[in-house]
């Protein structure tokens, strides 16, 4: 791409809010590129290899494509599938592995600084308007505790195996943890869960639910409840019971910490993006997605700030419609 070449859009993120938007601006005759610093949905990639997703094909379907799988839900691999067959239908111009480090300029002519995540070679490009749909899930929410940065510890599930006859402890009382609880498990892994709430969270999936606290109340996975890690060492954890202060250490091997994550706050910043301290949400319209900053617009769960549970591909999917008819308007 040549230096001087301006383009009408530039969508930072290929996940499928990003792919949507994509999709719409083209569909409005604006041109466009994606730049995703891994590769095409790479929050899904990322996702357990087992993953089977809570909701059904059709609402994540982008750009009127039909999502058909062999069962009521789709797993993992047919979404990957789904995502690349989008890309290839919509002949999407999108570059893999390049990360963007800069976004400057102004409305009508930004400039963003980009690097090949390969070999760090950096590139400019130029765009009218650019959108924002970097997600969250790179950016795991931090625990606060030594030990915390050992190898062994890890915010991203992906497969059971590696686990087998070791101790495993996960630290949540969610979907996530629960999850991936029963598949450890059930591949020959001690777990042991520990939340620092009274009881796992109401809102697991009603028949993983019943599932969890089955296990639970059996013995076959160790839970302990109103509990925090206090210490994560090489061979072992140490935790405190909130309710009675006693502290205990545990044997362990691997832990993964299933915290959360959240949208990367620093680089909307350095955009210019305004973000509530409270609620880290950042500043922009709902009808139009613009953000505070004239021309930058937002797609996705990045509009979501702590609330990252509300904003799902089903409906950050129709985010991409939106800011085409915001650009529209202003043609």
């Amino acid at each position: 791409m040549k230096d001087e070449e301006i383009l009408d859009v530039i969508v930072i993120g290929g996940g499928p809010a990003g792919l949507a938007t994509a999709i719409e601006v083209q569909r409005a005759g604006f041109s466009h590129l994606v730049l995703e610093k891994g590769c095409v949905v790479n929050s899904l990639f990322h996702y357990p290899t087992q993953l089977v997703f809570f909701t059904t094909p059709e609402l994540l379907e982008i750009g009127d494509l039909p999502f058909v799988c062999e069962r009521e839900k789709p797993n993992r691999n047919e979404a990957l599938k789904y995502y690349r067959r989008v890309a290839d239908a919509y002949k999407l111009r999108i570059h893999q592995y390049e990360q963007v480090e800069r976004v400057s300029g102004a409305d009508g002519d930004f400039r963003v600084a980009t690097s090949l995540v390969a070999t760090g070679e950096r590139r400019s490009y130029r765009a009218k308007k650019v959108v924002i749909a970097i997600g969250y899930f790179d950016k795991p929410n931090p625990m606060g505790i030594p030990g915390e940065d050992l190898p062994k510890v890890s915010h991203y599930y992906k497969d059971a195996h590696p686990y087998y006859d070791c101790e495993v402890a996960i630290i949540g009382g969610a979907n996530s943890a629960a999850i991936n609880a029963l598949d450890l498990y059930r591949h020959g892994v001690r777990v042991t869960m520990i939340h620092r709430q009274a009881a796992l969270r109401p809102t697991i999936k009603y028949w993983i639910l019943p599932d969890i606290e089955n296990r639970i109340k059996n013995g076959e996975i160790k839970a302990l409840f109103n509990t925090i890690v206090t210490e994560i060492k090489p061979h072992s954890i140490r935790v405190q019971n909130l309710e009675t202060g006693v502290t205990s250490e545990l044997p362990n091997d691997f832990v993964f910490a299933m915290t959360g994550y959240h949208a990367d706050d620093d680089f909307l910043r350095e955009v210019g993006i305004e973000i509530d301290p409270e609620t880290r949400k950042p500043k922009f319209d709902a009808d139009t997605m613009e953000s505070n900053v004239p021309g930058v617009y937002l797609a996705g769960v990045v509009i979501a700030g702590k609330e990252t549970g509300k904003i799902f591909i089903e409906n950050g999917r129709f985010h991409g419609g939106q800011i085409a008819r915001a650009l529209q308007a202003t043609r």
